[in-house]
C-alpha cells in the first residue's frame, strides 16, 4: 500500500518546517471544534503559506499572514451564505453525494481546507466517514473516499481531481513558491526533486 504522505514529501523535497507549531494546530482545534488529519498537518507544516505548481495554496495557522483559521473562517462564512435550494439537482452536492443536509463548519459539515487560483475549493468533510474530500469547481463537485495526501498526489501527477477535465498537471519538478509574509516581499521559487516526468 502506498504511503501517499511519504510521496508527497518526496515530489516536493525537504520539508522547510518554517513555522511548525503544535500549539497553532491545538489552538486551531479548539476554535474549530475538530481536529485537522495529520497528514494535512503534516504538509502544512513542512511547507506552507506556499503556492504549489502554480495553482494550488495551503495556508498556516501559526503565521498572521495566509493565516488558515482565518481562511477556514472566511470560507465557511462565503460557502453558507449560497443559497442552495437554487440548485439544480445535477449540481448539488447533497444530491450527488448523499449528503443529508449542506453545512460549512459544523461537526459533520465541510471545511475548506485548501484553494487554488483556478476557483476550486477542496473541502474536508468531518464526520464518521472520514477521510473524505469535496472538491468544488465552477459548477462541478467531485468527492473522494481518501486522504489530503493521496488527493494531492494524484493531484500532482495529473489526475482530474475536481471533476472531469480538470487536471492541472505540469511535468517535470514540482514548482513551490512562498506566499508573501509582508507587504512588497518578493519571492522566488524553488523546485522540487526531478520526478521523471
Amino acid at each position: 500500500m502506498t504511503d501517499y504522505l511519504a510521496a508527497v514529501l518526496e515530489m516536493l523535497g525537504p520539508a522547510q518546517n518554517r513555522y511548525a507549531d503544535p500549539v497553532a494546530w491545538e489552538r486551531l482545534h479548539a476554535e474549530l471544534g475538530i481536529e485537522l488529519p495529520s497528514d494535512y498537518r503534516a504538509l502544512v507544516d513542512a511547507f506552507a503559506p506556499i503556492q504549489i505548481n502554480g495553482h494550488l495554496y495551503l495556508t498556516h495557522p501559526a503565521t498572521e499572514r495566509w493565516n488558515l483559521g482565518q481562511g477556514v473562517r472566511t470560507g465557511i462564512k462565503a460557502w453558507s451564505d449560497v443559497p442552495w435550494d437554487d440548485l439544480d439537482p445535477d449540481e448539488d452536492p447533497r444530491h450527488l453525494f448523499g449528503l443529508d443536509e449542506l453545512s460549512f463548519g459544523t461537526r459533520n459539515g465541510l471545511w475548506p481546507i485548501a484553494s487554488t487560483d483556478r476557483g476550486e475549493t477542496i473541502f474536508l468533510i468531518s464526520g464518521p466517514e472520514a477521510p473524505r474530500l469535496l472538491v468544488s469547481y465552477g459548477e462541478t463537485w467531485a468527492e473522494h473516499r481518501m486522504s489530503f495526501a493521496e488527493w494531492l498526489y494524484r493531484y500532482l501527477i495529473g489526475e482530474d481531481m475536481s471533476g472531469p477535465n480538470s487536471a492541472a498537471f505540469n511535468p517535470g519538478p514540482v514548482k513551490l513558491e512562498r506566499l508573501p509574509m509582508s507587504p512588497g516581499e518578493r519571492t522566488k521559487p524553488w523546485y522540487g526533486p526531478d520526478r521523471g516526468m
